[in-house]
């Protein structure tokens, strides 16, 4: 047996698959695989798309995520959980349930309720159940401007800061709110971790040019990855968005939509190196 590979940590990902791989399911896979973990998956939602948009999904029966999670939890110790789209109103609700019994497991949440394209993925309903049941069990949230804004009930009103958006999500229990800033207009991205003592850190970024795919998804992955890793929230934050900026200055476009990350860069950096 290789006891190495058995040793990864592992971490399990609720999602719904993307058959392109540039987000969902397949691309936590890549890159929590890419990061140095044991990627396990749940199967929220199948989806109809390609690399343009997402033409329909459709939501896996609650009992049968819930049945996923527990038959994977009940065989293997997971290191962290990633929570992606999560298709159901009823699906949030079972998965908050599975994810109860764990407290003591890093939970990084991806509040997922729309593609790049604008397809709609959530409800109002569904968006108050992620703030009832899900924010409340969550290490870190990691939304878009967009996401937060909506998340903490204030889409309508900009009159509230983006600080103060993710106080209301701090304060109903998460630890930590890292906000992503690729939807502001700002000339490079500013990403905030902010916790109830304020911000904790700000990282600039580049604003590299083009529209990407999956983005959000390698964040929220390479974030729990680095948790489950063991390493502290601020070294956590920091390589997941160095890891994500990478992965985007990296990416190519297989189709006829939008760019995607590629989450195996180093690997094809190494062996351009050998080459020479």
């Amino acid at each position: 047996m290789n006891e190495s590979v058995l040793s990864l940590p592992a971490v399990l990902t609720f999602a719904a698959t993307d058959p392109t791989s540039g987000a969902g399911l397949q691309a936590d896979l890549l890159a929590l695989a890419s990061m140095g973990c044991y990627p396990l998956s749940v199967v929220t939602a199948l989806t109809v798309q390609d690399t343009a948009g997402v033409e329909s999904f459709l939501a896996i029966d609650p009992d049968w995520v819930a049945d996923q999670a527990r038959c994977i939890l009940e065989d293997m110790p997971v290191a962290a959980f990633k929570m992606g789209m999560l298709g159901s109103t009823e699906i949030v609700t079972v998965v908050a349930e599975v994810v109860s019994d764990y407290p003591d497991v890093p939970l990084v949440l991806d509040p997922v309720m729309g593609s790049g394209r604008g397809d709609e993925f959530a409800g109002d309903d569904m968006v108050s159940a992620i703030r009832e049941l899900l924010v409340p069990q969550s290490t870190v949230v990691t939304p878009n401007i967009p996401e937060l804004r909506r998340l903490a009930g204030e889409d309508d009103n900009d009159d509230v800061s983006l600080a103060d958006c993710a106080q209301i999500l701090l304060d109903s229990g998460c630890e930590y709110v890292l906000v992503t800033g690729t939807h502001d207009s700002t000339a490079d991205v500013v990403n905030t971790l902010y916790h109830r003592g304020g911000v904790l850190r700000a990282d600039t970024w580049q604003r590299l040019p083009g529209s990407y795919h999956g983005s959000g998804c390698t964040l929220a992955s390479a974030l729990a990855a680095n948790l489950a890793r063991g390493l502290d929230i601020g070294d956590a934050v920091y390589e997941a968005q160095d890891y994500t900026w990478q992965a985007l200055a990296h990416a190519f476009r297989p189709g006829m939509g939008q760019y995607l990350p590629d989450r195996l860069f180093w690997a094809r950096n190494g062996a351009s190196e050998d080459d020479k």
